[in-house]
């Protein structure tokens, strides 16, 4: 009998094992990570890499999802190309990846989100979910809107909502110059604000608004000397990468004096490359390196510092993106609440999901799937130790706000009007 017992118990323990780690011995969800990787836009590709991998890696230390099961980001260069990307997707699908995430450039949103929404028709077996963190063309979460897609970033014109209004309130502007990629988000920042100026400050003259090609210009000091010689006070910019780095360099070498309004001057290489000159130069974001000191959230101090240890290299590829984190987080949830790993599941839980970050409440927009947040206008000024604490990639010239737009706030007129299966 006490044999028999012991038969028992112990099998009654091997079958406790079993269950309380079957979450634990689960194939990782993979999420497809497709950007350049590779080209002029290698570097903002593999920063955007290091940020998923190390949001992944602090997910799974913390137990992971539905009850243990792990993240994994599995990296696919797209080259920068909508052709390429679609070759990517396919090859991901292939692989039995059923979600995926790309953010620099508009041209491969706009291919993915077609390309995903065609799939899913296809196959309603193996649906595809596509978390946008970084495509601002607004129409993809407007007119073209499509249920199988979650942006995260805000879009050109809640952006251009923060930048007009700075500007609005500078009266010593009164010429501005517009510079911008020649592809489908340059021409949106460009049309965002002419409008808005025009709305805002019909005093205001445009004296410039020049388009020029994506990762083409290796010297932009002929445009620099345009936009001297227009007499602009300001200049405003959708410029990321390379062609943001480059231009941020010809401005330094003329040594025009100008204020500058963009949506990355902060990103991958631009501080680095125009050091004392970032004095000044401004940015719209999410999310910047001093908001911790700015409003005492010795957490995110803490979070930003444990990034920067391991994937920082030396400063030169910091913590950018708070969106990732915020992404992230809400993937979390989403998959917790939908109680799968099954993507119209999780997009059904994610839809008007509200989620508290260090910073304010953010939405998640139910009807367009476009998230909203707080903007921060910040100006590159001195480190002083004290406010303006943390510089960009050790130039000594670091982010602080001159303007926050809440996160209701920010929202904008949507045309979205989207069927869902």
């Amino acid at each position: 009998m006490k044999l028999k017992n012991m038969l028992l118990f112990l099998l009654g323990t091997v079958v406790c094992l079993v269950f309380s780690n079957s979450a634990f011995s689960a194939d990782p969800i993979r999420i497809a990570y497709i950007d350049p990787l590779s080209g002029a836009f290698g570097d903002v590709g593999d920063a955007g890499h290091k940020h998923f991998k190390f949001m992944a890696d602090k997910i799974n230390s913390e137990g992971g999802v539905l009850g243990g099961i792990q993240l994994e980001i599995v990296p696919f260069d797209n080259k920068i190309s909508a052709k390429e990307s679609l070759v990517q997707l396919k090859h991901a699908i292939d692989q039995g990846i059923r979600f995926i995430t790309q953010g620099n450039g508009s041209s491969v949103a706009g291919a993915l989100i077609e390309a995903v929404k065609k799939h899913n028709k296809r196959n309603p077996d193996k649906t595809v979910l596509y978390f946008n963190y970084a495509a601002v063309t607004p129409a993809f979460t407007q007119e073209k809107c499509d249920f199988w897609h979650f942006r995260f970033d805000a879009h050109v014109d809640m952006k251009m909502q923060a930048i007009t209004d700075a500007i609005k309130k500078t009266p010593s502007i009164n010429k501005v110059y517009l510079i911008d990629q020649d592809y489908v988000f340059g021409h949106a920042v460009s049309a965002a604000a002419k409008k808005m100026l025009k709305e805002k400050r019909p005093d205001i003259e445009i004296v410039g608004d020049t388009f020029h090609p994506i990762g083409k210009v290796k010297d932009f000091s002929p445009y620099v000397a345009k936009i001297k010689k227009s007499g602009a006070q300001a200049v405003i910019t959708g410029n990321w990468g390379a062609d943001m780095s480059l231009l941020g360099k010809s401005v330094k070498e003329s040594g025009l004096d100008a204020a500058f309004y963009t949506f990355y001057a902060g990103g991958l290489g631009t501080p680095s490359t125009m050091g004392s000159a970032m004095n000044g130069l401004r940015q719209v974001t999410e999310w910047h390196d001093n908001l911790s000191v700015e409003e005492d959230r010795p957490g995110d101090a803490e979070f930003r510092m444990s990034y920067n240890e391991k994937f920082g290299e030396g400063g030169k590829v910091p913590w950018y993106y708070g969106r990732i984190r915020t992404m992230m987080e809400m993937l979390v949830k989403a998959f917790n609440k939908a109680g799968s790993a099954d993507p119209k599941a999780v997009a059904y839980a994610m839809e008007g999901m509200e989620h508290t970050t260090y910073y304010g409440k953010v939405v998640m927009g139910a009807k367009d799937h476009q998230l909203l947040q707080p903007l921060y206008i910040s100006r590159f000024t001195k480190t002083d130790g004290k406010m303006v604490k943390y510089d960009r990639e050790n130039t000594g010239f670091g982010p602080t706000t001159e303007a926050k737009t809440q996160t209701m706030d920010t929202a904008t007129p949507s045309s979205c009007n989207m069927k869902r299966p």
